[in-house]
Parts: C-alpha cells; structure tokens; sequence
C-alpha cells in the first residue's frame, strides 16, 4: 500500500492510522528526534510542516487530556517524488504541542510522543541516500561502526519491497552470485554483503540467521537452488571468527549459517 499516492513530492513522510488503512493522517515535511529513542523505545519527536487530519488532527485539539492519544499508525517514508519506499509501525502517538509551522500556509509544528522498537540510531542518513537516490553503489557501508551497519540493514529490511519493486520475481534457479570477503568484518557486514550480492545495493538477504532461512524460501530476489561464490572467503573466516570484538558466538552463528545454506540447497564456493 502507498497511503501517500504520489502526491507528497517534496515530503520525506507520510502517516497512515493503522486501525483504518483509508484513514490518511497528513504528511509530514521534516522530523526531529525519530532516530533517538529513550527508554523502552519512547521517542519525543517533533513532526515539522505537518498537515494533520483525521484522528491525528483530533488528537491537536485535545493537548493535556487523554485524547490527545491518536494511537497507531504506519509512518512511511517517501522519495523525492512522493512515493512510500518503506514504513515502520508507530504507537501511541500522543500529541504534546502544536505551533503554526514556518514551512508552509496552513501546516503545524507538531511535537508528539511515540513508541517504535525498530527506528534505529544511525539510520536517518541511511534513508536520506536511498530518498534521493544516493544508495546506488555497492559496498558503502564498509566504513561504518558496528551500530551502523545494523542501522544499514534495517534500512534494508524495511525498505526492501520498494528496492524489489521494478524486480518482484525471484532470479532464475541455478544463478551465481558472487561475494566479496575482503568487505566482511563481522557478522552484520557479512549480511549487508550477502544482502548486495543478491539484491544489488542496499539490498536485503536477513540480517540475522533465522531471517536468512526466509529468505531462502523464496520472494526475497533469489530461490533455491542457486551458487554463493564467496570471493576472498580466507578472510572472511578469519574476521568472522579471529576476533573476540565481533561478539560471542560468532563462529557458531557462522557455522549455522553454512549449515543453513547447504539444507536449502544453496552451493557455497569458497575461493
């Protein structure tokens, strides 16, 4: 579904209730805070150039009382021409302050508080190259910190049907797609490599060994059978499983992922 349709070119989101897919809250121009959660993943977020309706638009003239809660809602995030490239569920979002905005006749500053597990730190720069079309070669996320290629594969997950969206079909069986080792320094680069090798840049292959399984079992860009030709895997094992920073229990979780390739009948060459 894309609640925006198009039409919020020169927004970067748009909120959707999550109890009703028709009820359309508004687009939002900008936003502060969405990436920097508190505790239990509690966000105060400032929501700039917003144009609110329904029960979000509610919600602004019930500030300090119970219905300033609007609830769940789907926030998309939009490309440069409007279009959703991937949303994450919200909850309770509550309005706490409202102010006529700067950015536009008839828009809102509007300061809400919310819940979201899976807006990650690190991130917001992550969806700004995929927004404007930025994210177009592979490997740049080699130089980023542990807290940033998880960023980097959340970013992947979320917006993968949009990344599959001119290329819906799985490859053809018996394809082989080649990995470069020399990129992989832990277990998170390996999957944002493994994602790449499969679905181009930016791509998405799991991020972790239970969603690799899915992915194996078709609809992700590749089905089995199909051939990984693991370039440079010398140095692939060594970072994987030679030093203590790359987490405890990462040369079993590798192990399992071997293993996990041979049961789908995935081919994996080493070289």
């Amino acid at each position: 579904m894309d609640p925006a349709g198009g039409a919020g070119k020169g927004r970067k989101y748009a909120l959707t209730s999550d109890e009703d897919d028709d009820e359309f809250w508004g687009f939002v121009q900008d936003a502060n805070g969405l990436f920097d959660p508190r505790e239990d993943s509690l966000r105060q977020v400032e929501l700039l150039g917003c144009s609110p309706q329904g029960k979000f638009l509610t919600s602004l003239e019930h500030l300090g009382s119970r219905r300033a809660t609007a609830g769940g809602a789907h926030l998309a995030f939009l490309d440069v021409e409007g279009i959703e490239m991937g949303s994450y569920f919200v909850n309770g979002v509550t309005a706490t302050a409202s102010r006529p905005s700067v950015h536009g006749d008839g828009l809102f500053d509007v300061e809400v508080r919310l819940w979201c597990d899976e807006l990650l730190p690190g991130a917001a720069e992550i969806w700004d190259l995929l927004r404007t079309g930025n994210l177009d070669r592979k490997g740049m996320w080699e130089d980023l910190d542990a807290v940033g290629r998880k960023a980097w594969l959340s970013v992947a997950l979320w917006s993968r049907m949009d990344q599959r969206r001119g290329h819906p079909e799985d490859a053809a069986p018996g394809q082989v797609f080649p990995l470069d080792g020399r990129q992989v320094a832990d277990i998170n680069s390996f999957y944002c490599a493994l994602g790449e090798a499969i679905n181009g840049p930016g791509g998405y292959f799991g991020w972790n060994l239970a969603a690799v399984d899915d992915c194996l079992r078709g609809g992700f860009g590749a089905k089995p059978p199909f051939t990984l030709e693991w370039l440079h895997s010398n140095t692939v094992i060594t970072d994987l499983t030679g030093h203590p920073e790359t987490g405890s229990g990462t040369a079993a979780e590798f192990q399992v992922l071997l293993e996990t390739f041979a049961d789908r009948d995935v081919t994996v060459l080493m070289r």
